[in-house]
């Protein structure tokens, strides 16, 4: 059995955000084992899993994919909404659109110290809209 809803996230400021709260806020009926799939349907921010405990993990993103990947690089033509706009899009693309998570005993099955991060790269992204599927 497959279920499916879309879900719209709030606008977050630039950076790197743990919302796994927002996501399992809407996972009203997860079955005893299967698997949730999670699916960002934009170019210009992405999901991972990383760590939930320390919050100076998410400056250290910002600041390491900022260091990598700088807005407005001159190798940059794609700028057409601004100097955020490529390094966006390649950031996108580095951490990637979709999340697997293993559901177990009707929760989530992540590590003691996983979350679910939301990855905004534009300085003014707005709300994101996820699709949730649960496999069952």
């Amino acid at each position: 059995m497959i279920e499916q809803k879309e879900i719209t996230l709030p606008a977050f400021k630039r950076g790197y955000h743990i919302v796994t709260h927002l996501i399992t806020d809407e996972l009203t009926n997860l079955p005893e084992k299967g698997l949730l799939h999670i699916f960002i349907k934009h170019t210009s921010a992405a999901l991972t899993i990383n760590e939930n405990a320390d919050p100076s993990v998410t400056v250290d993103f910002e600041r390491f994919m900022n260091h990598i990947i700088p807005d407005g690089n001159n190798l940059f033509s794609h700028t057409m909404e601004g100097p955020d706009d490529m390094a966006a899009h390649i950031k996108s693309s580095t951490f990637g659109q979709s999340l697997t998570i293993p559901i177990t005993n009707y929760k989530l099955n992540l590590g003691t110290w996983q979350g679910i991060y939301l990855c905004e790269f534009r300085n003014r992204g707005g709300n994101r809209k996820i699709v949730i599927t649960i496999y069952y």
